[in-house]
């Protein structure tokens, strides 16, 4: 409220004929945008603002419904944290670099890059759009790396103007003056100037290793971005031979690495291959001599319990090539591929011979002529027998990793720093996850972390890495002695600009440079969302005020799946580079289901695109659905709910409407004219209507409390159900009492209960436009608007507090207007049994009342007389026993004998009148 007392000053607007939500969205939005109603204030005091690390979508064509569902509970609690009093810092970004953004580029325009290529500053792209058809790389023009990302860019560009206009359509209080892109000018300097500082403190490190490969998308792929699915394949028994021509049976589905092995790896507990280990064997077909060792990773029960080791078909391989310390025969290419050189490992001239039968051929090709081989030299025991294996693919890709020997650079994360991890095991703990069941997950991954963030990409869309490496006069690249860039020059592109103390002549030249090719993982420029939107780093005085009065932040809000990659990562980089954790609370969003209730994803076609359902029933609507799933459950794509929350919208505008209609013909003031208000809670004299102020601070403790729980799903539900409550009942019972004709002064006790009835409609309406701004904005701006003409937006309101309602209501108890309402739907089942109008006046009732709520019963009772349009006497008694019940008595008897909950108001049916004649319509 507005003052200590609670005293409301309104000054009424003229109200329309008729109240609907079209057409509120357009309408809103505008004067929102016109007086900066959520633009940040600038203010300096990190108490008294509010930041929130905004999820930047990717920009690869079109949102769904699942982006309004969590982006929807992020913006509850801004306004409602904006209402509290705090200056909300509420910035909104674009995702557009990464594999997402290059593929819809390579099919929108039909291009690919070649890096052999120069940059042509008149290039047109052969496509304007495919209408979504997939261009083969082979019918894809090659382009420059320069012109490539000139058309991501542009892109881009394209598809966030759709965006933004679908999130303001959806009513986001984001302030679009602090819009953001990954790729821009300020993230790329981010991005550098961290991983520069990474590097400096040894926290960054490159290193030539093998790892996991995405052959389609011609890239490494890090442990975070690994999903593990189920494939078809086949174990095929295959026979190793000592000297003497002794076999030893492997089980493998990978027939086509045999001229990669380097061992055959049994447990060390293995009692049928104990015997064995140390002594050698030659491989099938390429008759290389491999050895016979013992590692307790090996599976005792799978397969024959002995494995052979390739370089590299699995990361158990990895794992054992590097503890045993096995020499490295690498045959697959990074484009999936047999190698196109016979190794010199093989020695023996049949198995040279069947290498170059299968070089240059895919795996899947490989195999089946290498099976093949194996049955025609009898090292085949048996046919293949199918299985089915779980394997790694990149989230993205849609073949199987193989794992590919490159120079990469990598990032701390704790996976082989014990004393990093428990840190970042620490941080999880100080970080309050909303629900906290979620924390589980970040602890699982940081325990199961076996390697440190791959960060580096052989991609061409992103943020480079602000490196060059001297080439030594012989021509050779000295990738030991990276030569990085001061600051002040960030952002740079090493493939355009020179290195200090080097000219662009030097570029590729013996004695001269040459630029690091690779660029950043995406989610290493998005763990680094606080760090942009905050201004870390920049010199600028202005930056530094945003940066203290914003970092860390308050709130960040996202989907549960990314826990690993986004949430991780950015609890990693603050850890390492500001020596805290990037915000205070981290709410997690489930998972939108389809009405089959599968997940909506793209990838299954069974998505919804967002502006669809908006059309159709309003952004209230649509966030009324999304606002009433909880936090980290998952829930069913539901119009029905939708529908329900078109009614909500309407009814606040309808019993606003009436409310404020009521009165408006006194003193000479007409309805449709403007008109002033006050509404004084002292005014509230009547024991139903301190009822309902009662109440209505219940709802207003309930509703705050959630929120600031991150619970905006109790909280509606909370305020919903009142509202509700309030129309159907206390509107009802009050309606004929409002109607009267008070003077100023309130002087008879009839006038004085007029007043009462107003002001209370007008103090709970007023309550009630404010405790749905947050999920219903544009109703309850409407609302407001009606009621606080000029006075500014609802959603810089005070949000309402409850002690000058508990004052009002000077000791009733809510449970009165629960009594009230109850005793009028018994007088109203008695005309729906006779099936007569509820206009038809009933002549004498006898009430029966439980005696606990006989006192406020009698209380209301001049109320419910009128509403019930009884015209005799009504007559109240402490009694349960008449036959006519307000409510179903549970069938059950309870241990006093007594039919479980006996109904707390019963009315005898007396005798009905006749209905009034119907007023002709208009």
């Amino acid at each position: 409220m507005s003052n200590p007392q609670g005293i409301v000053q309104a000054s009424l607007t003229p109200l329309p004929d008729r109240v609907g939500v079209d057409g509120l969205e357009d309408k809103w939005s505008e004067r929102w945008d016109e007086s900066g109603v959520y633009r940040f204030g600038g203010t300096r005091e990190r108490g008294a603002v509010y930041s929130i690390d905004t999820p930047p979508p990717t920009v690869s064509g079109h949102l769904h419904v699942g982006h309004v569902f969590s982006y929807t509970h992020t913006d509850v609690i801004a306004r409602f944290k904006r209402m509290r009093g705090f200056d909300v810092f509420y910035p909104m970004g674009w995702d557009d670099n990464g594999l997402p953004t290059e593929r819809r580029v390579q099919n929108y325009y039909g291009v690919r890059v070649d890096t052999s290529l120069k940059y042509d500053p008149d290039f047109k792209p052969p496509f304007e759009g495919t209408e979504g058809k997939k261009i083969q790389a082979k019918d894809q023009v090659p382009i420059s790396r320069r012109n490539f990302i000139e058309l991501c860019e542009r892109l881009s560009a394209e598809d966030e103007k759709l965006f933004e206009q679908l999130w303001r359509s959806l009513g986001l209080s984001v302030d679009w003056s602090q819009t953001y892109h990954t790729i821009g000018e300020h993230p790329r300097r981010v991005a550098q100037k961290a991983f520069l500082r990474n590097l400096a403190r040894g926290e960054a490190y490159q290193k030539q290793a093998p790892g996991l490969w995405d052959v389609t998308f011609q890239t490494a792929v890090a442990q975070a971005e690994l999903e593990s699915r189920e494939y078809d394949g086949f174990y095929h028994r295959v026979a190793f031979r000592f000297a003497d021509g002794t076999p030893i049976h492997i089980e493998t589905t990978r027939p086509e690495l045999l001229p990669a092995c380097v061992a055959l790896i049994a447990h060390p507990d293995d009692e049928r291959y104990s015997k064995y280990f140390g002594q050698k064997v030659y491989s099938p077909l390429f008759k290389v001599e491999v050895p016979i060792l013992a590692h307790p990773a090996a599976e005792m029960d799978k397969g024959a319990g002995i494995a052979m080791c390739c370089t590299f078909g699995d990361m158990t391989d990895v794992e054992w090539w590097r503890d045993l310390k096995l020499p490295t025969r690498s045959i697959i290419q990074r484009n999936g591929r047999i190698g196109m050189a016979v190794p010199d490992w093989i020695e023996d001239q049949g198995g040279r011979e069947l290498f170059e039968s299968i070089e240059g051929k895919t795996t899947f090709t490989a195999r089946k002529m290498i099976v093949e081989a194996l049955r025609e030299s009898g090292d085949l025991d048996g046919e293949p027998k199918p299985t089915k294996r779980m394997t790694n693919f990149y989230e993205k890709g849609d073949k199987p990793l193989e794992i590919v020997t490159s120079r990469q650079w990598y990032l701390k994360n704790g996976g082989t720093d014990t004393k990093l991890n428990a840190e970042l095991i620490a941080r999880g703990k100080e970080l309050s996850f909303h629900p906290d069941f979620m924390r589980v997950r970040y602890d699982n991954w940081v325990q199961g972390l076996n390697g440190d963030w791959l960060v580096s990409r052989q991609r061409f869309f992103g943020v480079p890495f602000p490196l060059w490496y001297p080439v030594g006069q012989d021509g050779e690249t000295d990738y030991t002695h990276p030569i990085t860039p001061s600051e002040d020059r960030l952002p740079i592109d090493p493939s355009i600009d020179a290195p200090e103390g080097f000219n662009e002549s030097q570029r590729d030249q013996p004695g001269g440079f040459t630029a690091e090719k690779d660029i950043m993982d995406t989610w290493a420029t998005s763990s680094l969302t606080p760090q942009i939107v905050t201004h870390w780093a920049e010199p600028d005085e202005a930056s530094k005020a945003l940066f203290k009065a914003t970092f860390p932040m308050d709130l960040r809000p996202q989907g549960q799946d990314i826990i690993r990659t986004w949430l991780f990562s950015s609890v990693d980089r603050a850890h390492l580079e500001n020596g805290c954790l990037p915000w205070k609370h981290a709410t997690l969003s489930g998972w939108i289901l389809d009405p089959d209730h599968k997940k909506m994803s793209k990838s299954k076609g069974n998505v919804v695109v967002p502006d669809e359902p908006i059309r159709k029933y309003g952004a209230d609507a649509v966030r009324y659905w999304a606002a009433c799933a909880r936090l980290g459950l998952d829930a069913t794509y539901d119009e029905g709910q939708m529908k329900i929350g078109r009614r909500l919208a309407i009814k606040l505008l309808n019993a606003t409407k009436f409310a404020l209609s009521i009165g408006r013909e006194d003193e000479n003031h007409h309805v449709g004219q403007s008109a002033r208000a006050t509404w004084n809670p002292s005014d509230v004299t009547v024991a139903l209507d301190r009822a309902v102020l009662a109440r209505l601070a219940e709802v207003i403790d309930e509703a705050t409390s959630s929120l600031e729980a991150y619970e905006h799903s109790k909280a509606l539900e909370v305020t919903e159900s009142f509202f509700w409550n309030f129309c159907d009942d206390y509107i009802e019972l009050v309606k004929n009492r409002a109607y009267g004709k008070p003077d100023d002064q309130g002087q008879t006790p009839a006038q004085a209960a007029v007043l009462s009835a107003r002001t209370t409609l007008g103090l709970t309406l007023d309550a009630f436009a404010r405790l749905f701004a947050p999920f219903l904005p544009f109703a309850a701006e409407e609302v407001w608007q009606w009621m606080h003409e000029g006075s500014g937006s609802v959603h810089k309101a005070a949000w309402p507090t409850a002690d000058a309602y508990r004052d009002a209501a000077a000791g009733v108890s809510a449970d009165l207007l629960t009594w009230a309402g109850d005793a009028l739907a018994a007088l109203r089942k008695i005309k729906s049994e006779a099936k007569v109008s509820m206009k038809t006046p009933i002549l004498s009732v006898t009430v029966a009342v439980a005696p606990e709520g006989f006192d406020a019963v009698e209380a209301a009772l001049s109320d419910i007389s009128e509403a019930g349009r009884v015209t005799g006497p009504i007559e109240l008694v402490k009694d349960t026993a008449l036959s006519v019940s307000a409510s179903s008595p549970a069938s059950d008897e309870d241990e006093s004998g007594n039919d479980g909950e006996t109904a707390r108001i019963q009315v005898s049916k007396s005798e009905l009148g006749e209905p009034p004649a119907r007023k002709p319509r208009k």
